[in-house]
């Protein structure tokens, strides 16, 4: 298990209050989720610029010292993908901190994978020869994620949404073909960080939508340098609810889009089709 965090708005936002100073703030969730459960065997965060991603990572929790707070309070972005690790796959260590990155995509994942020792070689069949060097890691998430760049690549002319769908259809399909009765746990967020595309599948994943500048419930002030000719909005995807906003569910076994509308869509996965 993990906890996963996505933020997309339509002008540059500063986050530091959700990440680090909100009541259930993604630092906070480092420590203990609501269930109890430490998220500390790593944390990294993603941002965009010039649609290239920035990622910085830690192997260690985002609770020690000031690193994460230190990193928190400089964003200042449309677009966000962070995580905190509970490592299940994969040891804890540089490698295996999420985001992961290529070419310009981010990716983070919450879950595991069932049985990957077994699956992994039948997703690695599927990956071009010159793909393999890419993989520096041990996790399931990694591998999930550059299935999904190998597949992007091999068919351009398809969106991210129908890829991301796919593969996600695929591992399942592979998962319960190994183990019928095995709890999957696939939720995932995949950005350019002009769209966001993920799943939720056996793991928690709600959101908040925000319209408008208003002040933050924390510090007191708006986030964001506001140009009043244009229309504010905001979304956020976290594992748990983070502030005292009104968060919805998104249902599981779905997957998700976000564009630069910062309007988000949702369908049921059709597993049936893969």
């Amino acid at each position: 298990m993990c906890r996963l965090y996505g933020f997309h708005a339509t002008e540059p936002t500063k986050v530091e209050c959700t990440l680090v100073h909100a009541q259930n703030a993604l630092m906070v969730q480092s420590r203990a989720d609501r269930s109890g459960k430490s998220h500390a065997n790593g944390w990294g965060v993603a941002t965009f610029e010039n649609g290239h991603p920035q990622i910085e990572k830690q192997a260690w929790a985002a609770y020690h010292g000031e690193h994460f707070q230190r990193m928190a309070a400089r964003i200042y972005s449309r677009q966000v993908l962070a995580h905190v690790r509970r490592a299940t796959v994969g040891e804890p260590d540089f490698a295996n901190t999420h985001p992961f990155a290529d070419d310009g995509w981010a990716f983070a994942h919450n879950g595991t994978v069932p049985n990957f020792t077994q699956l992994r070689p039948l997703l690695i069949e599927r990956l071009p020869k010159s793909r393999h060097a890419l993989i520096a890691g041990e996790t399931d998430s990694e591998h999930v994620f550059h299935l999904i760049r190998a597949w992007q690549v091999a068919e351009p002319e398809r969106s991210a949404f129908e890829i991301v769908r796919d593969v996600v259809g695929w591992i399942v399909a592979r998962s319960v073909e190994i183990d019928p009765d095995a709890r999957i746990g696939l939720n995932i967020m995949l950005t350019n960080g002009r769209e966001m595309v993920g799943t939720r599948y056996g793991r928690p994943l709600q959101f908040v939508e925000r319209d408008g500048v208003h002040d933050c419930e924390i510090c007191g002030f708006p986030h964001i340098h506001h140009d009043p000719r244009t229309d504010y909005r905001a979304i956020v995807l976290a594992s748990e609810p983070i502030s005292h906003e009104v968060w919805r569910d998104i249902p599981d076994r779905s997957i998700y889009r976000v564009g630069p509308d910062c309007r988000i869509s949702i369908e049921m996965l059709d597993l049936e089709r893969v």
